[in-house]
């Protein structure tokens, strides 16, 4: 349960850092728009694409697995850029969280640097988690 908790605020701090570097990917807290909202917006919207990620991400992964191998992993960024879209729909049926500009300038850009920083991140958390 431990490492589920973390790796959604890994997430989630991932995605702040890209609303910050990508233009276009933005998100959206929910009233009052405090503190508190904004911090549970970005970990409601983390939450959101880890399970988009694992379940619809995964199975576009098995069924697509060819063109992954026919475009050397290049398909990764636009199925990613997709399910970004798809958290960005999601959160918005819901009034509030993440917010995609358009597919092919902040999605694909946001997919990209979304999974790069939460590589990064996790990888410089891996010395703290392990030692629990």
């Amino acid at each position: 349960m431990s490492r589920l908790l973390i790796r959604l605020i890994i997430n989630a701090l991932a995605l702040w850092l890209t609303t910050l570097i990508v233009p276009g990917v933005t998100v959206t807290a929910f009233p009052p728009g405090d503190t508190l909202a904004v911090v549970l917006t970005y970990l409601l919207v983390a939450l959101i694409f880890g399970v988009v990620n694992g379940v619809i991400g995964n199975f576009i992964r098995i069924v697509a697995f060819p063109i992954y191998i026919l475009t050397l992993g290049l398909i990764a960024l636009v199925v990613n850029a997709l399910l970004l879209l798809l958290v960005s729909w999601i959160s918005g049926l819901l009034g509030f969280g993440l917010h995609v500009d358009n597919f092919l300038w902040a999605g694909v850009l946001g997919a990209l640097v979304l999974a790069l920083l939460s590589w990064l991140i996790g990888i410089i958390l891996r010395p703290f988690v392990k030692s629990r």
